[in-house]
């Protein structure tokens, strides 16, 4: 008997928004994997709600059609660790990781794509304080690429470009931007990822790009604010609060 059971990667799981995605996704009827680059995180995610574990470096493009096997909707948060590549650029897993990724999402014929990418990049780029831009334009230049491949593979999408995460508890309270020149400040990882989570069941989201921070973390006057119905009942987070 062939399963009807959904399957969903959270593609950089042991990172802080892998792991809040971890704990949304988890009690859910989706069987979740996660991916790490370490062995040393495997028990952890297990515990955070994963139901497998794959480690798996997506600098290998071979790794990453191994992690897609047999997904309906893959949650990427693949991002470089802090150091001199967020300026000088180069080989970075939020270029060519990312897009390894998506290459095997397109073979497989992955359902839905939701992307954590940055406020910084694209058309977003003149909301993203110039000392803040200067010090991540490296990663900013490999991100672009990345929301570009995506947007030209022919997968259903949704960009989150977030901007200064923060690892407080979910705000549930969050502004919601389309345009680029929308919003800047901070938000939870938490909250990014329950937009994230809800994404690929939300029929207006699919294939958008949003800006997106906490209502109280906002900094200055917020431009083209759009209100998304989120389809939260199947990932559990009715009772919270978003626009």
């Amino acid at each position: 008997m062939t399963s009807t059971t959904e399957r969903a990667l959270v593609a950089g799981g042991s990172g802080d928004t892998g792991r809040e995605l971890l704990a949304v996704l988890g009690p859910t009827d989706l069987e979740v994997r996660a991916t790490t680059r370490s062995y040393a995180n495997v028990d952890e995610l297990e515990r955070l709600g994963a139901d497998e574990v794959a480690v798996v470096d997506f600098f290998e493009s071979t790794a990453a059609v191994r992690a897609v096997e047999g997904v309906d909707y893959v949650f990427s948060t693949l991002g470089t660790s802090p150091g001199p590549r967020h300026v000088l650029g180069g080989r970075l897993v939020d270029r060519t990781g990312v897009i390894n990724l998506i290459t095997a999402a397109v073979a497989e014929g992955v359902d839905h794509v939701a992307l954590q990418s940055a406020i910084g990049v694209g058309t977003s780029r003149a909301r993203m304080p110039l000392p803040a831009r200067l010090l991540v334009r490296g990663t900013l230049r490999a991100k672009g690429d990345a929301e570009t491949a995506l947007r030209r593979s022919g997968l259903g999408y949704t960009v989150f470009r977030p901007g200064r995460l923060t690892n407080g508890p979910p705000s549930g309270e969050v502004l919601v931007g389309e345009g680029g020149d929308s919003v800047w400040g901070s938000i939870p990882r938490g909250d990014v990822a329950r937009l994230m989570a809800a994404a690929p069941f939300s029929p207006d989201a699919r294939n958008r790009t949003f800006e997106v921070v906490s209502r109280d973390g906002l900094s200055g006057s917020p431009r083209n604010l759009v209100d998304v119905p989120w389809e939260r009942g199947r990932i559990g987070t009715e009772g919270e609060i978003y626009p």
